[in-house]
């Protein structure tokens, strides 16, 4: 009575699965700036993440990037609930919402 694991290799432990670094622009350069101004305000969801994702730039960019936006006029605010700020393509201006 002793050997119940006799014959077996002891298991060995993963280390995890290692997410490859994201390495996102810290900086605006021509490309994006101009791919920005075009294509953003055709987004129908526009988040700070959804910038980072698709543009490959740092959060604190794409956070001015809107702001800088939406003082233009091009997207507009749908809601900033603590961090998270969702807007939207500018549209015609909404009357009272019921």
């Amino acid at each position: 009575a002793g050997k119940g694991n006799a014959g077996k290799t002891k298991k060995k432990w993963s280390k995890g699965k290692v997410q490859d670094k994201a390495n996102n622009a810290v900086f605006f350069n021509a490309e994006t700036l101009a791919k920005l101004e075009k294509e953003v305000p055709t987004y129908k969801l526009i988040t700070p993440s959804v910038l980072v994702d698709r543009m490959r730039i740092n959060g604190s960019l794409a956070r001015r990037a809107l702001r800088e936006l939406e003082t233009r006029g091009s997207i507009r605010l749908v809601s900033a609930h603590n961090s998270q700020l969702i807007y939207t393509r500018a549209t015609a201006p909404v009357t009272a919402e019921a």
